[in-house]
């Protein structure tokens, strides 16, 4: 087949039994969620298990320290395991995304936080966050069934870890999310909800479909999206779990009925991650009439060239699945290797657009630092490519306040990473960038703001 058809070949057929630890389960025992479920890796001991001699003795050493040094735990589900290049695990694009090896770690950039998108800040009520006029983020639940190690909400999703220590717990409970449906009723401008955590994919298909009714319900609530990275970690469940996947067809066929949409948003990263068992779960969702749409996060490695990410989108378009946003990487404790700069998200950016229609070509989007939202990445104020600072404005959603979104150092010169090392020099080339992108010096905004915060921003 032509590589411009290249996007329709998915791996199909007993790929798992390559693990040594699988190598006796047959399709109708693995492509099942119970499985999926039971034979999840949750330590390195398991993973020594399963994997025997595939890789040698220094790679679990290097893995067990990179958990130590990262912000969420071990979880990975046997099909993403089995999907791992185990030949050349070091540049595989599945394990840098949820196995993290210590000796690929970067050291942290200095203006990292925990909750960078400061979604704390705007949170009402515990797990739901006000920030959009007419949206809201809604975290019934903090688990999921696998843990990225570049979770943005790491602060909050999964067990405590070393990195973190103490997360801020969201357990399901009705009575927290009474409380977020006592709020949401309370603002009429919310029209879109979105059903995340951790993940949708964890909620018991009552309460999945419970909450879908509840939020459909309110009447100036129009849309309702269940964020959920399932297809991509576990597509076994879509097939297999009738009950759940049974819950979200009444919710969106609900919404149809009163004239409004539930919709499911889900995240592949990788044109690997999608294979002839995420073609056939898909193939039930649209037999449901259930749109999915994709957010991707830009990766070092795993998307960041141009022939991955074009494989990515016209794949994820094969399969039924929109394309819908591009993230420049959050700023994540523990994953700056995975990070890309500005300027290699917008050449990928050109490359893409053109290569399939205009409304399967994703947005590549900065959510900004502080809680500014998202910003389409060519929209910055001022790009200071020298330095890595990029500042953008956010009018609808904090007017009068600027972000800054920067580049990892490793890409930097190395001058320019000694003086990111200094904090007063950080100061002055946050000032100067800001300055240059037509905001207020620092003697201007800083007796107004809290102290050494701009925009959520610690300089």
């Amino acid at each position: 087949m032509s590589d411009e058809l290249s996007h329709r070949i998915l791996r199909d057929g007993d790929f798992w039994r390559g693990i040594p630890g699988f190598s006796q389960v047959d399709a109708a025992e693995f492509q099942t969620h119970q499985f999926q479920q039971r034979a999840t890796v949750t330590s390195v001991a398991q993973l020594r298990v399963l994997l025997g001699g595939l890789v040698g003795e220094r790679f679990y050493e290097d893995l067990a320290e990179g958990i130590r040094n990262a912000p969420m735990s071990l979880r990975i589900s046997p099909h993403l395991l089995s999907l791992i290049d185990w030949e050349t695990p070091e540049t595989d694009p599945i394990r840098s995304q949820f196995l993290p090896l210590r000796s690929t770690q970067q050291p942290d950039h200095p203006m990292l936080q925990l909750d960078s998108l400061a979604e704390r800040q705007d949170s009402p009520v515990p797990g739901l966050t006000h920030r959009y006029p007419d949206k809201a983020l809604f975290l019934p639940v903090d688990t999921c069934p696998v843990y990225c190690r570049f979770c943005t909400r790491s602060y909050a999703v999964g067990a405590d870890t070393e990195r973190v220590g103490e997360k801020l717990k969201l357990h399901a409970s009705q009575t927290r999310w009474d409380q977020a449906f006592e709020y949401i009723e309370s603002k009429p401008g919310l029209e879109d909800i979105v059903i995340s955590g951790g993940d949708s994919y964890n909620l018991r298909p009552d309460h999945l479909e419970a909450i879908g009714t509840r939020l459909l319900q309110i009447p100036h609530v129009r849309r309702i999206r269940y964020a959920t990275k399932g297809l991509c970690v576990m597509p076994q469940k879509i097939l297999s779990d009738a009950r759940w996947t049974d819950a979200l067809t009444r919710v969106v066929e609900l919404a149809r009925r009163l004239h409004k949409t539930a919709v499911v948003h889900t995240h592949f990263n990788s044109p690997n991650e999608i294979v002839e068992s995420t073609r056939r779960a898909m193939d039930l969702l649209v037999e449901r009439g259930i749109t999915v749409r994709c957010q991707t996060v830009l990766q070092s490695g795993v998307n960041s060239h141009p022939a991955q990410m074009q494989l990515l989108v016209k794949r994820l378009g094969y399969v039924n699945i929109q394309p819908y946003y591009v993230y420049f990487h959050d700023m994540v404790p523990g994953v700056e290797d995975l990070r890309t700069s500005l300027a290699e998200g917008l050449e990928v950016e050109k490359r893409v657009r053109g290569t399939t229609a205009g409304f399967h070509t994703p947005a590549f989007v900065v959510d900004t630092m502080g809680g500014g939202g998202k910003r389409d990445g060519h929209s910055f104020e001022f790009y200071d490519r020298t330095h890595g600072i990029a500042v953008f404005t956010s009018p609808s959603v904090r007017p009068g306040q600027w972000f800054v979104y920067f580049d990892p150092l490793l890409g930097l010169d190395p001058s320019v990473r000694q003086r990111w090392a200094r904090p007063e020099e950080r100061r002055l080339m946050v000032d100067a960038a800001i300055r240059s992108a037509g905001g207020p010096s620092r003697s201007e905004w800083e007796p107004l703001s809290e102290p050494g915060v701009l925009a959520g921003v610690p300089v």
